[in-house]
């Protein structure tokens, strides 16, 4: 055993080497970065100078103080990290999926504003530089901004990253959006009115700096994926508005500038206003689907094909117009009652579809207040 030991003493010493040559150079101050991390370093100590601790609130240090620095080591080799003075512990780079987003919260920082709920945008590298964000004014809580897909190298001492799905939008439908940020509604407002630049809401940032308000959007997004921040926006998904054929449909705008009558003289039961504003719009649109905000407008579909109404009981057309028309009673002039079935046809052109939405509301309207006892007085 010991001629064993005395012939192979180097292969030991070999062994021990490779297993222990970390805590060797670590020994002498002597940090290795793997290529896929960057080092998140913790100053223990400060004896000397006049930054020695961190100011009140602080968590990252900027100026050497003790406590966890703002920079941090890249991959490759490092000295002067003396294991008694610094702790060092390796971070992986931040690998975010496509398809995803990157929702980042930052523990340090200045505070947030009154009725801020998200934190400004700072030019800060997307966030790898812990430094560059607390120079430039960088909040503390939950961020405007969000990271797209890629990899990172993010000081996770400061920051840290969720991961989610962006989001997807399928043909023919449409995104109604919320946001929890910006200024409040004007009164007798329901919905925040178009911003323009803020790229559908992927820069919060933007869309806040351009006035953009708190609340229901008329903006919808179309098909697509996007990468919006689900803190600042929400987004509903909803069908596209689908005029058939043979119909059209006229939109009842519950927002825009205040509706302005174009019909003059010739037209005294209703407003019809131009396209944009609020109210009944002149120019109803034709057949086609139409990424229509279901909060904002309304679409009422008017039959341009010739409708005919059964006043039948048990008798109803596919358009269900009549389903509430019965069969008529009919008295006799020498005072026998029976019943009578009648059928109407009724056409409303595309040009008068707005007319009969402004005065009756809807086409169902038109045959319960006017059709129906227009007809049944005339048999009686």
């Amino acid at each position: 055993m010991a001629n064993f030991l005395g012939s192979y003493w180097w292969i030991f010493l070999l062994v021990i080497l490779i297993v222990a040559y970390k805590l060797f150079l670590r020994f002498f101050g002597i940090v290795i970065i793997p290529e896929d991390s960057i080092g998140i370093v913790n100053k223990k100590f400060v004896l000397l100078g006049k930054h020695r601790t961190l100011p009140d609130g602080a968590i990252i240090a900027l100026n050497g103080e003790a406590g966890y620095q703002a920079d941090t080591l890249a991959p490759g080799l490092h000295f002067w990290l003396w294991p008694w003075q610094y702790e060092v512990s390796k971070q992986k780079f931040i690998n975010i999926k496509e398809g995803n987003i990157g929702i980042v919260e930052a523990r340090d920082g200045h505070p947030l504003k009154d009725g801020r709920v998200l934190a400004k945008k700072v030019n800060c590298d997307s966030f790898q530089s812990a430094r560059d964000f607390l120079l430039n004014g960088g909040e503390r809580g939950p961020q405007i901004t969000i990271i797209p897909p890629g990899t990172y190298r993010i000081n996770t001492s400061l920051f840290t990253v969720v991961e989610e799905a962006a989001l997807e939008i399928d043909d023919n439908m449409v995104g109604i959006v919320t946001t929890r940020e910006g200024l409040p509604l004007q009164t007798g407002e329901i919905a925040g009115r178009e911003i323009p630049g803020h790229n559908s809401f992927q820069d919060g940032q933007i869309f806040l700096d351009n006035g953009g308000f708190k609340g229901l959007q008329e903006q919808v997004i179309l098909a697509g994926r996007y990468y919006i921040n689900p803190r600042f926006a929400t987004v509903e998904i909803k069908e596209m508005t689908t005029v058939p054929i043979a119909n059209v449909g006229v939109v009842i705008a519950y927002v825009g500038d205040q509706g302005v009558d174009v019909t003059g003289e010739s037209f005294k039961h209703g407003n019809l206003v131009s396209r944009g504003q609020k109210g009944v719009w002149v120019k109803p649109l034709d057949p086609g689907k139409y990424p229509i905000n279901p909060y904002t407008h309304k679409v009422e579909i008017v039959p341009t094909a010739n409708v005919v109404l059964n006043w039948a009981t048990g008798k109803t057309e596919s358009h269900r117009l009549d389903e509430k028309l019965s069969t008529i009673k009919v008295r006799s002039s020498d005072g026998f009652t029976f019943s009578l079935d009648v059928s109407q046809i009724i056409h409303i052109p595309s040009t008068d579809a707005p007319k009969v939405i402004a005065r009756f509301g809807s086409v169902a309207n038109l045959v319960t207040q006017v059709l129906e006892p227009t007809i049944g007085n005339y048999f009686r």
